[in-house]
């Protein structure tokens, strides 16, 4: 799921209107209906298959010989496959939709009966985990269809150091549907049911952002001061849901001996502390020739003398107010994907053609983008917001990047397909810059080339610099949550001092703007999820050096890059490119790319 910063308002909800006909998503490919008697066959299958797959291995794991430990984890995969198949289904289902109570019960019923029949599985993970690694030894030795597992076994064991106990890991199981998940469901509709009035119109949140893009500065400021005071008004209640869900990751953390709040995410991403240490290091000592450098030329380019946060993501005065049709966006795209590699157009097509994107803007239906790989015997399904706006169709260049990533990485099967979070933006923000490099080589005029660039820079701030702010607010928060409960002024100053060091002395920020941290998504849902933006593009910017030097084989490599999933370390993916994400200089070499954007623009002052 990508942070989108460009909003969204409500439209047609036919899928046709003013950029032309926008598809919509078929599910059928997962369930024709939740009364549909597979959905049904495959509910009562996950039941009774992990009853079964509980009296077959519990107790019994190290006693296995390899053959034994391969059918065991075949059981165990396609257990997860149905499961993922009920729950992508009933999920994308409540994404179109978040406010239908019909709909949003399906998916709490089937996530509550998804947990409780999953509750013998808990066993599995722990019970390996006190496995000797001998037994493995011997285990990968006898069997290279099991060895192949070994990075799921690994990444398993990399918690054993924090491992509850069995009645304690299952309990936390059990509970989880009335805990954080309650707590996540709670952020969903509340925001969803938001009303926001600006010039004597209701909108939703969506509607109510797009405005902070307005050509018209007044309309613009009228936005950004209603979501100021909606959000003040509901404060009190998001202060809740982050106080409870900080104490309850504290509580989780404490028992399991986790040294920071952001270890956990450290390790299910298969990322070293250091590693992400020296990424956040890196760029805020770049946020003066970045995020600094841009918006003081941003603030000549406006003609003002100080910005305000409703200028953040205004358009440009040379900017076109052109919408981009559908037709095009799609043209764009597919033919950019397609000058790197016919066979990333190739894989991308089924994307419009099959009822995979969704992509008007409907009531009730989920903000932003992402590309949800569903499961890996169906395909994935991408989510957007479509306003015809020139960003949109980078938006759709992003998420149609990970689609192409989880097709590609399907072949690894359930278990192996996916991606760590460091990982999992490379094959999007790539294809982003594919698709900038090709309409700034097609751009008419200086003009519209500088606009592209600008473009550019603001999406890579917002991937990076922003995203970085966002990261230490987090870590800020998680640290002063552990000394007690935080108000809603405590949340906002630590809110407020990120955002001043990273956006730079070209602002100044309104009455109101402390308590914008409380519809960010990302910070309910994945605490320190945010910093794998940076890490994506950071990534990525060092790999499109590569391969503007002409590397021939860069695009066997890259595909396979892809096609490995979660099935290699980074260090491994990147060494056949000659880069290491271990070495400090290698983020500085990502950041030099936004630079010299930026060198550029500040050429074309000249």
């Amino acid at each position: 799921m990508r942070f989108n910063p460009q909003p969204v308002y409500d439209t047609d909800a036919t899928g046709s209107g003013q950029f032309g006909d926008l598809p919509e998503w078929d599910l059928t490919d997962l369930y024709t209906s939740p009364d549909a008697p597979e959905f049904a066959d495959d509910m009562e299958f996950v039941e009774s298959a992990c009853a079964s797959f509980a009296a077959d291995y519990q107790g019994k794991l190290a006693g296995l010989d390899a053959a034994g430990m391969l059918e065991c984890i075949l059981t165990y995969e396609k257990i997860n496959a149905t499961a993922g198949r009920i729950m992508s289904f009933v999920g994308l289902r409540y994404y179109q939709n978040t406010t239908d109570a019909d709909i949003a019960k399906v998916m709490a019923d089937a996530q509550d009966k998804i947990t409780t029949f999953t509750t013998p599985l808990v066993f599995f993970t722990l019970e390996l985990n006190r496995v000797d690694d001998d037994v493995l030894g011997i285990w990968y030795g006898g069997n290279p269809d099991l060895a192949r597992y070994k990075p799921v076994f690994d990444r398993m064991r990399a918690m054993r150091p924090h491992q509850l106990s069995d009645e304690l890991e299952q309990f936390l199981h059990d509970q989880s549907t009335v805990g954080s998940a309650a707590w996540n469901r709670l952020f969903d509709e509340t925001v969803a049911g938001l009303t926001f009035v600006v010039d004597g119109e209701e909108k939703n949140l969506e509607a109510t952002l797009d405005g902070l893009t307005d050509r018209d500065r007044s309309k613009r400021e009228a936005a950004a001061r209603e979501v100021a005071n909606v959000f003040g008004e509901n404060v009190k209640l998001f202060a809740r849901v982050h106080n409870t869900l900080a104490k309850e990751k504290e509580i989780e953390d404490r028992w399991r001996k986790m040294p920071t709040p952001q270890s956990g995410r450290h390790l299910s991403n298969h990322v070293e502390p250091e590693v992400v240490e020296a990424l956040r290091n890196a760029v805020v000592a770049a946020y003066p020739k970045l995020s600094h450098r841009y918006y003081e030329l941003k603030r000549g380019w406006m003609g003002l003398d100080k910005m305000e946060v409703w200028d953040r993501n205004a358009p440009l005065p040379m900017e076109s107010d052109r919408l981009v049709q559908w037709d095009e966006a799609k043209s764009t795209v597919l033919g950019a994907y397609g000058g790197f590699d016919p066979e990333m157009a190739k894989l991308a097509e089924p994307f419009f053609t099959q009822g995979w994107i969704d992509a008007p803007v409907k009531p009730g239906k989920a903000p932003g983008a992402f590309a949800h790989p569903t499961v890996t015997e169906v395909h994935p399904y991408v989510m957007l917001n479509y306003l015809g706006k020139p960003r949109d169709v980078m938006t759709l260049a992003h998420e149609l990047g990970h689609g192409v990533h989880q097709c590609l990485a399907a072949g690894q099967g359930e278990l192996l397909s996916s991606t760590p979070l460091t990982l999992a933006e490379t094959a999007s923000v790539f294809g982003e810059m594919l698709t900038f490099r090709k309409l700034l080589a097609d751009a008419p005029t200086p003009a519209e080339k500088k606009v592209l660039l600008a473009g550019k820079v603001e999406d890579m701030i917002n991937t990076v610099v922003r995203q970085i702010a966002f990261y230490d607010f987090e870590c800020k928060l998680h640290d002063a949550r552990h000394e007690g409960e935080l108000t809603p002024d405590d949340i906002g100053e630590l809110w407020m001092s990120v955002q001043g060091e990273s956006l730079g002395p070209a602002f100044t920020f309104m009455e109101g703007y402390e308590n914008f941290w409380a519809y960010i998504p990302h910070f309910v849902h994945s605490p320190f999820y945010v910093y794998a933006y940076a890490f994506g593009d950071g990534l990525v910017n060092a790999l499109y050096a590569v391969y503007e030097e002409g590397d021939p084989d860069f695009q066997t490599k890259y595909f396979d890059m892809l096609k490995a999933g979660g099935s290699k370390h980074h260090k491994e993916l990147l060494a056949p490119f000659g880069l290491d994400a271990s070495d400090p200089a290698f983020w500085d070499k990502g950041l030099s790319m936004i630079s010299g954007f930026i060198d550029e623009l500040e050429a074309m002052e000249e």
